[in-house]
Order: C-alpha cells, then sequence, then structure tokens
C-alpha cells in the first residue's frame, strides 16, 4: 500500500476553486485546501507498465508553480487531453529505486540508489518508435505523449498509471533516471528537475556573448535560470525584477547586476538602456529600445506584458513561466520580436554544422553540446549557493499547510517548499 495525495476529476470543484482563487488570490490556499478536487488515499503501489519500469520511493517532492496552477484551477483548459485522471501530483523528485535498474547508458544502479527522475513521459518510456523530437534529443517536444503503453500524461505527475511525487512510492521508465551523487543532500538533489529546466531556458534563449538580459519573476523559476544563464552563457549585464527582500538578496547571490521591483522594471531598464520611454493614451508605457532578451518567469499576463514592452526591436522574449491570462501582442508585430517557448529539458542537443542549433557557441570549459540538461543541472546542484533555497519541509498528511505555504512563498520569504516523503 501507499499513501499518496490525488487530484481526481471534479468539474463543479475545480470551477469552485478557479473562480476563487482567480478573484481572491490571498485566498488561494484556503481554496486548495477546502475546494479543490485533492484527496489523501491509501491504496496499491502503481503496477510496472512493462520492461524497463522500476518502483521508485519519494525522499523529497517539490511543489512547483505548474502544480499550483494546476489545484487551484488556474492551469489552461489546454491541457485537459494531454493529463488522465485521477493523478498523483508531483514531478519534482529525489527518490530510492526499489529493485536494481539498469540505465539507457548501461549504468547499473543496485536497489536503494538515490536517483532524480527527468518527468518527461516520451516516446521511450511509452514504448514507441522515437518521435521527430525525441530522435533530435528534444524529448520535451515528443508527440506522443498520449500514445503507447501508457495513458496520457505529459509528464510524471500528470498521469493516472505512473503516480507521481506526492506519494510514498510511483513507476519510472529507466530513461527517465539519474544517478544522485553520493555526497549530494536531498535539499538540493530536489532541485534537481527545476535547474534542469533552467538550464533548458539558459540554452533556448540563444543568449549573445555581452547581451543585455532581463529576468521578471524571482521566485524558484527565476533564480534558477539566473544561475543557470550565468554558468552556460556569455551574458553581459542581468537584471532581475523581484518582488520581495529576500529575492532581492538570492539575486545579488545568485549572480544579478541589477534588480529592480516590479513597479519600476520599464523605467530602470530605460535608464540603463537610454531607451525612448512612450506613453499611449490607453495602457502601460513602453520602449524604443531596450533589453536584448527578456524572459518571462513569472507567466502572469503583466509579466509577459512588461517583457514584451520592454525588449529592443529584434530581440527576443522567453517564456518560461506557464502562461496565464491573455496580453497585447502589438508589440511582438510592430518590433518584430521573437517570442520562445521553453518546457521542461532536453537529453542533448547535436549540433548541425551550420551552427543552428539551439544555445550560443558552446563555453571553452564546456565544449560538448549534446550533454542533457540533467547532467548541467546535477553540476549546478553541487556547486551553486543553493543553500536555504528549499525552504520548508511538510509531511504528505499536512498537504493542506504544504500548499497554503507555497503558493504564499514570496510574501512568506520561501522559495521552495517540498514534500517530505519520509516523515511519518
Amino acid at each position: 500500500m501507499s499513501r499518496a495525495l490525488e487530484l481526481y476529476r471534479s468539474m463543479p470543484r475545480y470551477l469552485a476553486t478557479r473562480a476563487v482563487s482567480g478573484r481572491l488570490p490571498a485566498l488561494a490556499g484556503a481554496a486548495a485546501a477546502t475546494t479543490a478536487p485533492l484527496r489523501l488515499t491509501d491504496g496499491p503501489v502503481p503496477a510496472l507498465p512493462g520492461e524497463g519500469w522500476v518502483t521508485i520511493r519519494p525522499r523529497l517532492s517539490g511543489i512547483c508553480g505548474s502544480d499550483l496552477a494546476t489545484v487551484t484551477g488556474q492551469s489552461s483548459f489546454y491541457f485537459t487531453s494531454l493529463v488522465s485522471m485521477p493523478f498523483v501530483p508531483g514531478h519534482e523528485i529525489v527518490a530510492d529505486t526499489q529493485t536494481d535498474v539498469t540505465l539507457e547508458d548501461g549504468t547499473e544502479l543496485p536497489a536503494g540508489s538515490r536517483v532524480v527522475l527527468d518527468p518527461v513521459l516520451g516516446c521511450a518510456a511509452r514504448g514507441v518508435a522515437a518521435c521527430a523530437g525525441c530522435a533530435a534529443g528534444h524529448t520535451s517536444r515528443c508527440d506522443r505523449v498520449t500514445s503507447g503503453h501508457l495513458s496520457p500524461g505529459l509528464q510524471t505527475g500528470s498521469c493516472a498509471q505512473t503516480g507521481g511525487g506526492w506519494s510514498r512510492a510511483l513507476v519510472a521508465h529507466r530513461s527517465q533516471l539519474y544517478p544522485v551523487p553520493a555526497d549530494l543532500p536531498d535539499e538540493r538533489a530536489v532541485l534537481v528537475e527545476p535547474l534542469a529546466c533552467a538550464v533548458h531556458t539558459a540554452l533556448r534563449a540563444r543568449v549573445a556573448d555581452g547581451d543585455r538580459v532581463l529576468i521578471i519573476g524571482a521566485g524558484s523559476v527565476g533564480l534558477l535560470t539566473l544561475l543557470a544563464l550565468r554558468a552556460y552563457t556569455r551574458a553581459g549585464l542581468v537584471t532581475v525584477v523581484a518582488k520581495h527582500r529576500h529575492q532581492v538578496e538570492l539575486a545579488r547571490r545568485f549572480g544579478a547586476d541589477e534588480i529592480l521591483p516590479p513597479a519600476s522594471a520599464v523605467g530602470g531598464v530605460r535608464r540603463g538602456t537610454r531607451a525612448l520611454k512612450l506613453e499611449p493614451d490607453v495602457g502601460p508605457p513602453y520602449l524604443l529600445g531596450g533589453v536584448d532578451v527578456a524572459i518571462d518567469c513569472a507567466g502572469s499576463a503583466s509579466s509577459l506584458s512588461t517583457a514584451l514592452r520592454v525588449t529592443r526591436a529584434g530581440g527576443r522574449v522567453v517564456l518560461s513561466g506557464v502562461p496565464t491570462g491573455s496580453v497585447d501582442l502589438t508589440p511582438l508585430w510592430f518590433r518584430e520580436l521573437e517570442l520562445v517557448g521553453t518546457y521542461a529539458s532536453s537529453v542533448g542537443r547535436p549540433r548541425p554544422a551550420d551552427g543552428s542549433a539551439d544555445g550560443p557557441a558552446q563555453r571553452p570549459e564546456d565544449p560538448a553540446s549534446d550533454r542533457p540538461d540533467f547532467v548541467r543541472a546535477l553540476e549546478l546542484a553541487a556547486t551553486a549557493p543553493l543553500d536555504g533555497v528549499v525552504s520548508a519541509t511538510y509531511p504528505l498528511d499536512r498537504w493542506r499547510d504544504a500548499l497554503d505555504h507555497a503558493l504564499g512563498a514570496g510574501r512568506l520569504g520561501a522559495v521552495k517548499v517540498a514534500f517530505d516523503l519520509t516523515a511519518a
């Protein structure tokens, strides 16, 4: 038997939670705890779907922004065809294997080995021939996340058949697993998956040497993206838009050159880039000129709008946070901006002769262009100043307190809240 926090299908509860949390964000935690279609269950461990699968038992499992958008009813209905219900959320996982397993690269792990999980349920996990995305190493672009011998689910944590990290046990395919070094604490290992996403974002942003970069949002997504930019690009001046004091302190520690409050973002970029600021009759101000690359790590309508309005003509806007709300796309058209999405991570980027693959030219100390983002993320987890980023952990039985804390993380001085599945 395994205890798990399960999201089940109930449109009335989902819509009620969506209405409350959308209109009264301060009550989102209460809505998630009382009206969201969540329940604590005790049931059998998910069955192994086939060859190459193994049962894993989580130690820590993070609560991320996409999880919170789901349980508060703010995620897009676009995802309804990409999930199967009921499912157990949670995809930021450090866990122990329950049996011996041989990984895709031939590495043999004995039972009890610590692993982190690449949650994408791509072609290898589904037992089907590789689609174009998976064959190129871009598993985040898999076209077959509803196919094969698994029920639909773009990731572990949205598939009824695999289970998820908010549980005492789930199943994972060997292609998803990466061994954790013995000297890497669980509190750092649980950050490897969001770090891999941050690495993916930094490389998708294609930052040229010396480019001015703006990161909007200084929660875990924005802060880890800042770390990845500093590690794997030669970005010039990096400005971070941060709302809370602890976010400002961490942004400085992680390498930000300048930190601006949200209300000063447009004015601050104007001063730093000597751009021309214009005030339309209706709507917020915008710049002629601005940063070379803006990365939206907040995922709100206002954050994306800001990114579009402060990026120079011909520049690049990268959408990293899960998007919500509608935005005026006139700047995208008028300034001929590139709008780039970034989702999950990649297992490798074979580089064509013309150099057209994602990412800038490789740094001398990092010559391989095809290393998985998880490998880079494990390096960052070992060396980056991450102490204290996991701000609080909760046993699964206190899931209401955990979600409330995660939803108020910025206001409460937290960055990452996680479930401790080893706790009683």
